[in-house]
């Protein structure tokens, strides 16, 4: 498998390097208006991109699929860069929409939790994520992406996950944010769904009790430098999987502790973590299924890795 793919990857890569990236210009926003709070988003933006003499168009989306379209559109017409202002869901769907592409893909924090441009170092102010568009030498990094299904991820959580982001109302996210998360997790922990795990990774199989399963491309979990481990990299052309064996209270907390200290929850005998191309997850009995914060509905998951899917534009040094 890894042979097919690195054949695709080199290429894409030969194409990015020798791509101008001194001369980002044409710029179509993709704006999801339902995303995080109510801060103001045009101006600042006109701000930064008036004094960077960029030449910007805004696409608003209304319904699901809006970005990944208009990313697909912006692809085809040969844009400079496809910038996002949402959530970690809206930047999946324009992502999905630039598979493949060598055109850079701003990402513009906007979300409720913000994970993947957090794990990317992206700035949560609009207008220093914006500047990045302009910045002298842009640093562009190749971020691998998984497929299951006819569905592109970043994460793919089932169990725990999956009940947490049901029971989270709009509401609780807009106003909490990460918190919201937090205490609905909570409110579970005396009764979490505990399934049996049989994962095969790369052909080999591991089988192990839990509550919550993850297969995903980044470690942050939204709050702060804490990460779920520091082996995870967006870039390594491998997915992760990492299943929570038990939500007793006291255990957690501890790890959580340890991890403000540490950086990293993986020191914890209640996570188990490997790495792999491709992945099929059996969970008995059934779990409900979330991809980047959104529920999913699967009948069988199987993941597999796609290397340096889309180019992101990130801070220099980060």
């Amino acid at each position: 498998m890894a042979e097919q793919n690195k054949p695709g990857l080199m290429t894409r890569l030969k194409a990015l390097m020798d791509r101008d990236t001194s001369a980002l210009k044409r710029v179509h926003v993709i704006i999801n208006p339902a995303s995080g709070s109510d801060e103001p988003i045009l101006a600042p933006l006109n701000t930064v991109f008036r004094d960077l003499h960029i030449d910007w168009q805004i696409f608003v989306t209304k319904r699901p699929h809006d970005a990944e379209r208009y990313a697909q559109q912006a692809v085809a017409m040969g844009v400079d860069v496809v910038a996002v202002y949402g959530g970690d869901g809206t930047v999946l769907e324009a992502a999905s929409g630039m598979r493949g592409s060598t055109i850079p893909l701003a990402i513009l924090p906007g979300g409720t939790a913000n994970v993947l441009s957090i794990e990317l170092g992206i700035p949560r102010d609009l207008k220093e994520a914006a500047a990045l568009i302009g910045a002298p030498n842009p640093t562009l990094r190749p971020v691998d992406m998984g497929l299951v299904g006819d569905h592109m991820f970043f994460h793919l959580g089932l169990g725990l996950e999956g009940e947490m982001i049901e029971a989270t109302d709009r509401e609780a996210k807009s106003s909490s944010g990460m918190m919201a998360y937090i205490v609905s997790t909570l409110k579970r922990l005396r009764n979490p769904p505990l399934a049996r795990y049989r994962i095969t990774m790369d052909g080999q199989t591991v089988e192990l009790d839990g509550v919550n399963c993850m297969v995903t491309n980044f470690g942050s979990v939204g709050l702060g430098q804490i990460k779920l481990s520091h082996a995870i990299d967006m870039s390594d052309g491998l997915l992760d999987v990492l299943v929570i064996k038990d939500t007793n209270l006291s255990t957690l907390l501890t790890a959580a502790s340890d991890a403000i200290f540490s950086g990293d929850l993986s020191n914890s005998d209640s996570l188990k973590h490997w790495q792999a191309k491709e992945v099929v997850i059996e969970a008995d009995p059934p779990q409900a299924a979330t991809r980047d914060g959104e529920i999913l509905d699967l009948e069988e998951i199987r993941a597999t890795v796609v290397p340096g899917a889309v180019q992101v534009l990130i801070p220099s040094g980060a």
